[in-house]
């Protein structure tokens, strides 16, 4: 078989989706131990696949899923980072800097899911205001992944200086002040982080998530502000629908359609390498029917389905030539074939 021109994304989640912990069935504790994190990502990374993501929300128990991720950095070398983060009852500039901090701790492989929380359990955790409905926090998110785009641009690459002779720390004409004002928050900047090295960390949305009656707001969100688009089909001809709405969207936005990368995310159960080999199958003819640019795996038991994964259904698509056989570059960006953005404010300087 010839070589494909343009191989698919792989990416996997490391949570495991349990339910509510009952007597006999008492909770596991491995969501409390960073270890184990860093194990599922090494294995990752050994399968060659583009990034993973770690799920949280505010009332679940276990780590905070961007501090985990952070543990995981420093023990990994390639394989991207991509922890959920609720914009609810958090604010913009808080998750723009912790953002950032995780891509310069993975020298460039980070990411963020945006995430949000819509029920009154919730809000009362910090009893600042009631909780919103599904559309108004989505569209609030938006707001959030707009200012964290702004923040990230707020120093422009090579604004440290760090001339001990002078005592000149930063370069104040590469400094910007964002000045953003919308529906939700106010926020002026700059960051207090300098531009991570990506220039923006990998932004994801999960477009057809199990937020009900917020499908349009999310879709406009994804279209709007992601790199990543997750799209949760039962079928290849519903995922390459959504697929082309995205694509659409996005245009609608003034980006360009082809900058949006779109996965289809599965939910995947294997108990043996004959469901590896079938899985490759499985994703090889989603692919070639254009449902999606690659695929997003969901696992029932992260421990044991990632290895099957990565020992036989990831050989089986390298064998295809549908996947790759090493990363082709450092950043999460590089693996996902996106272009480091451009500074909006340098731009803005030059033209000037």
């Amino acid at each position: 078989m010839s070589a494909s021109p343009r191989p698919l994304h792989l990416s996997v989640a490391l949570e495991h989706p349990r339910p509510a912990a009952r007597a006999d069935r008492p909770d596991r504790t491995d969501r409390y131990d960073a270890a184990h994190f860093v194990r599922l990502a090494r294995l990752a990374e050994r399968g060659v696949l583009d990034f993973v993501t770690l799920g949280d929300s505010l009332t679940r128990p276990g780590l905070d899923a961007l501090a985990v991720l952070a543990r995981v950095a420093p023990e990994t070398e390639r394989i991207g980072l991509v922890p959920a983060v609720t914009t609810t009852h958090t604010e913009p500039f808080h998750v723009s800097t912790a953002v950032s901090t995780l891509d310069w701790v993975s020298r460039g492989r980070a990411g963020w899911q945006a995430a949000v929380s819509t029920t009154e359990a919730e809000a009362a955790l910090f009893g600042r205001r009631a909780a919103e409905p599904p559309a108004a926090a989505w569209r609030e998110a938006g707001e959030a992944a707009d200012v964290a785009a702004r923040l990230w641009d707020s120093w422009e690459d090579g604004a440290e200086i760090r001339d001990r002779a002078t005592g000149r720390f930063v370069d104040r004409d590469r400094l910007h002040y964002v000045d953003f004002a919308g529906t939700h928050f106010s926020v002026r900047g700059p960051s207090t982080v300098p531009r991570p090295p990506q220039g923006h960390p990998v932004t994801v949305v999960d477009a057809t998530g199990e937020t009900a009656g917020a499908e349009r707001a999310v879709r406009e969100v994804a279209a709007a502000y992601a790199d990543v688009a997750l799209v949760r089909a039962a079928d290849p001809q519903t995922a390459g629908a959504v697929r082309a709405e995205l694509r659409e969207l996005a245009r609608a936005h003034g980006r360009d359609p082809g900058q949006l990368v779109v996965l289809a995310s599965l939910p995947v159960e294997l108990h043996c390498s004959g469901d590896a080999v079938g899985l490759a199958e499985l994703l090889g003819d989603w692919y070639a029917d254009g449902a999606a640019d690659g695929f997003h795996l969901r696992f029932a038991d992260p421990g044991r389905d990632l290895a099957l994964l990565v020992d036989g259904t990831v050989p089986v698509l390298q064998h295809r030539c549908l996947l790759r056989r090493f990363y082709p570059g450092a950043t999460l960006r590089e693996h996902l074939g996106l272009p480091r953005p451009a500074n909006r404010y340098a731009l803005a300087r030059e033209a000037s």
